[in-house]
């Protein structure tokens, strides 16, 4: 190696380094303050304890915030999976002329400034009679997500071979049957992937969220809400568990697709 190349490589890490301490450093310290408290603008090391974590626990208006978000992100993955599979599948077997009319409309509401999409729907759901609540909430998720696990799905799909399926036909198989059998078992782990970032882009999602909830709310509505009369070691801690969850949720569905990827290889 070089001393160019040494140079290069070290310049790199160094990049690196700053970049990733920039993104997740404000992150780790929100973590770290719902742990320990602050005295004379100092880290109280001895007040480390888990006291707020168990407010946060014994909170119901949070918990039934936590519960709301849990319950939209589920829904609507389960209803955007499902959309996903349909549409994928029938493009892949059905009429494709039409494919990129309705890729263009699964795919803009994603690219588009989520205050727009937020607003959109808004004026739909408001001119069509439909009060807000959180089924207004989890349609707005699914519109957000569809593209995700569309794409996912989309691009596995894409990767089999028509003969299978055509395979399955000749055998007396079914449309539903060629799906169930044939096609499903080797669109599980996109699928899989696909829906475990989308949840966590749902469970995360604030603007679409504002535009749309009724009385009830969702657990980022809760800490905004919270937020606006300042930060507490409480907020710390709220803020710790939407990190914890967005970040978990979006790990398993970084490990299943390089799973998936070793697999095929």
């Amino acid at each position: 190696m070089t001393l160019l190349e040494r140079i290069t490589i070290t310049l790199l890490w160094i990049i690196g380094g700053i970049t990733f301490a920039v993104l997740y450093a404000p992150a780790a310290i929100v973590i770290l303050l719902s742990f320990v408290g602050i005295k004379d603008r100092k880290l109280d090391w001895s007040d480390f304890s888990l006291q707020w974590y168990g407010k946060f626990a014994s909170n119901s208006q949070l918990i039934d915030a936590l519960s709301n978000s849990l319950i939209v992100g589920v829904c609507a993955v389960l209803i955007a999976s499902a959309i996903s599979l349909g549409l994928a599948y029938y493009m892949k077997t059905g009429a494709r002329s039409g494919r990129s009319y309705v890729e263009f409309v699964i795919f803009l509401p994603f690219v588009l400034p989520a205050i727009i999409t937020g607003i959109s729907l808004l004026v739909a759901f408001r001119e069509i009679g439909i009060e807000r609540s959180l089924v207004t909430v989890t349609a707005g998720h699914v519109v957000l997500i569809l593209a995700v696990i569309y794409r996912m799905v989309t691009i596995r799909l894409d990767a089999m071979e028509n003969s299978q399926i055509e395979a399955s036909l000749d055998l007396g198989a079914n449309g539903w049957e060629t799906f169930v059998y044939v096609v499903f078992p080797q669109l599980r782990s996109a699928l899989v992937t696909s829906s475990l970032l989308a949840f966590a882009l749902s469970f995360d999602e604030t603007l679409v969220t504002f535009f749309l909830v009724g009385g009830e709310t969702t657990l980022p509505m809760r800490l905004w809400a919270m937020m606006r009369t300042g930060f507490t070691p409480e907020i710390n801690a709220l803020v710790s568990v939407v990190l914890c969850v967005t970040f978990l949720f979006a790990a398993l569905g970084a490990m299943s697709l390089r799973k998936s990827i070793e697999r095929k290889s």
